[in-house]
């Protein structure tokens, strides 16, 4: 049994709780009330009470063309290999390789014309989970700092209480690390301070003594045929329990251990936050004891139907695991899809999205789409799918990039975004690119507007701020809700 293990200064591994963050426990959880204690108070209209945003996550980058804005009409190095089908929606047609989604084209909507400047990585995914353009000061490609804009799952974290015994806000099912061992920028909460990090739950196990510095896709979700895969790669749920040399039977071992807790936590809040502290506390014993939290995480527990729909997969378990979250309080989800930039299709792009790539992201996100339509809640959960950037409108062959077959270089000039649920006008879309999809051409779109659409559907208003340490205001939103998808 593998468990999530609470890391914080001078806590032994022993006496972590499996919980996956150190806020919700309150270690240093005195982080601004203010602004949790404000969040019924900003004007939430009581429609979006229940609002949740889950956010797909496409590290590498998506190639535009050979997805969701093909280009028949252009010279075949410029289309590349891939055809396009038509959907439910006359006159839209995206790749061959998603049936299933081009038959749910009317809960799905398009922005085909998403930009940003940069084609490196980490900037691509710092632009792109922080939903801010501006280079910050001092950013490192190599490394977070915390000179870095806050990812918009901290923002959702600072902003919102807790619900049900779970945090605001999550991101699954791992941390974004490449093959390198280099933790990629922007996932973190950075410029709010490390307790507004988001609700990490690391279930996809890619660690071991021998891949300590990888993050590897698996069980049917990667890029290439024999990328090397620890041989016990498997995908399981964290439990919320204690370690094994304690005994999660007996309420009081539990009280025991928060009390340790405790007693570690002492002087890294001052007396001010003691109220905060034993709130946060009693959060973490209620967290332990909520079987609904545990059903939550449990995906190898939810039905075998329901697994087989969103496919015995990484993707499949991870859109899942959001579905179940988002229903059990949870505001919002980002769901990392793959780790070790997994879309980034240099070589042998067309057979791995073709193989490896396209069939677990159609059959889990329609999956998701229609999970949600049967319970009533696609209206209110808003469902986003973007990379770090596009893909370059000209293929590549195997003489300029000495790859085994042709693919795409970085491109961040323009990138389409899948939206659905949360109001969502299906079958629309918003925004074009030029005729060999390399820039746009109608209705460009910004990150910041992408943002700003996530913190719309959650219900935030226009004038929300976050404060830091020196009581600076930071504004939320820096561009304007996407006009025309809802």
């Amino acid at each position: 049994m593998n468990h999530l293990v609470l890391r914080h200064p001078g806590i032994a591994r022993r006496v972590a709780v499996q919980a996956g963050a150190v806020g919700i426990l309150g270690l240093g959880t005195n982080h601004l009330a203010g602004l949790r204690a404000m969040a019924p108070e900003t004007g939430i209209a009581a429609s979006a009470k229940k609002r949740a945003v889950i956010y797909i996550f496409l590290s590498g980058g998506l190639g535009q063309h050979d997805s969701f804005d093909p280009k028949p009409a252009a010279p075949e190095n410029i289309r590349g290999e891939f055809k396009p089908i038509a959907t439910r929606t006359p006159g839209l047609q995206i790749c061959e390789h998603l049936p299933m989604l081009a038959a749910r084209s009317h809960r799905w909507a398009l922005v085909r014309s998403l930009t940003h400047p940069y084609n490196e990585h980490s900037l691509g995914h710092h632009v792109m989970l922080t939903g801010r353009t501006e280079k910050p000061a001092g950013f490192d490609n190599n490394k977070p700092k915390p000179t870095d804009f806050p990812c918009m799952a901290s923002v959702v974290t600072g902003l919102f209480p807790p619900r049900n015994n779970l945090p605001p806000a999550a991101v699954l099912p791992e941390k974004l690390v490449h093959v390198t061992g280099r933790t990629i920028p922007g996932q973190f909460a950075a410029q709010m301070g490390p307790r507004h990090d988001p609700w990490f739950i690391e279930a996809s196990h890619y660690r071991d003594a021998s891949y300590v510095h990888g993050a590897f896709p698996e069980y049917g979700f990667q890029r290439a045929d024999g990328k090397t895969i620890p041989s016990n790669y498997r995908f399981e749920a964290p439990r919320l329990e204690l370690s094994h040399d304690m005994i999660p039977e007996r309420v009081g071992s539990r009280s025991r251990l928060l009390q340790a807790i405790d007693r570690q936590s002492r002087g890294l809040d001052d007396g001010a936050s003691t109220g905060a502290l034993d709130r946060h506390r009693q959060s973490a014993v209620s967290m332990l004891l909520d079987g609904r939290v545990h059903k939550a995480l449990d995906v190898h527990g939810a039905p075998a139907a329901d697994q087989d729909r969103y496919g015995r997969n990484s993707f499949g378990w991870s859109l899942l695991m959001a579905r179940q979250l988002v229903e059990s309080g949870v505001r919002m989800v980002q769901v990392n899809l793959g780790n070790d930039e997994t879309w980034d299709t240099h070589e042998a792009a067309f057979r791995n999205l073709r193989e490896f790539l396209f069939p677990p992201t159609d059959r889990a996100l329609s999956a998701l789409l229609d999970d949600l339509h049967e319970r009533g809640m696609l209206d209110d959960v808003l469902v986003v799918m973007a990379g770090e950037f596009g893909r370059t409108p000209r293929v590549f062959t195997e003489s300029s990039l000495k790859s085994k077959l042709p693919g795409r270089d970085h491109w961040g000039a323009v990138q389409t975004v899948f939206f659905a649920g949360g109001g969502t006008r299906g079958g629309t879309v918003i925004g074009s690119s030029d005729r060999h999809g390399a820039y746009p051409s109608v209705d460009p779109q910004t990150p910041e507007n992408m943002a700003a659409t996530i913190y719309h559907s959650l219900g935030l208003p226009k004038t929300v701020a976050w404060r830091d340490p020196l009581d600076r205001p930071h504004h939320v939103y820096h561009g304007e809700p996407i006009k025309g998808l809802a």
